[in-house]
């Protein structure tokens, strides 16, 4: 749903997935560049994951880059209270609405495919972490109202 104007930005947004490889970097990666820097912006996992090298070479066909970022869960968090909770899988759905059962947290699920199951050439798998890059994009600007995102 879009942003209304008369509505403001959250201050701080978390990203939430399984393991903070693909998905939820993702979508810190772009809403990093696509919102405004006074947004916090930040990405977890509920488990522990390992950082995906495909998730490097779709954010390097767009212009974007993790940096040493690693993956990170949400039980390692200093703070985790964040005006809004943005999941993107169900057990990070779960998770999130455990953590905010007695907090005033927006809770929003997303829900993302998991491009890591995608088979055959680097080309098709590529194709499938490009696919979830663009709906994740797709999804930031309509509901943040960031005309910049990145594509």
């Amino acid at each position: 749903m879009p942003r209304d104007e008369a509505s403001p930005l959250p201050k701080s947004i978390l990203f939430l997935c399984g393991m903070n490889a693909i998905r939820s970097p993702m979508a810190e990666a772009i809403a990093r560049e696509a919102l405004p820097k006074s947004v916090f912006v930040a990405s977890a996992g509920v488990r522990a994951g390992a950082r995906d090298p495909f998730v490097d070479a779709v954010l390097a066909e767009k212009g974007l880059a993790l940096g040493d970022r690693q993956p990170q869960r949400l039980d390692d968090l200093e703070d985790a209270y964040f005006d809004l909770i943005v999941t993107l899988a169900p057990e990070a759905h779960h998770a999130a609405l455990e953590l905010t059962r007695s907090m005033a947290v927006e809770v929003e699920y997303w829900p993302t495919a998991d491009p890591s199951g995608a088979a055959g050439s680097r080309e098709r798998i590529m194709d499938a972490y490009r696919d979830v890059y663009e709906r994740i994009a797709a999804r930031i600007a309509a509901r943040f109202g960031a005309s910049d995102t990145p594509n």
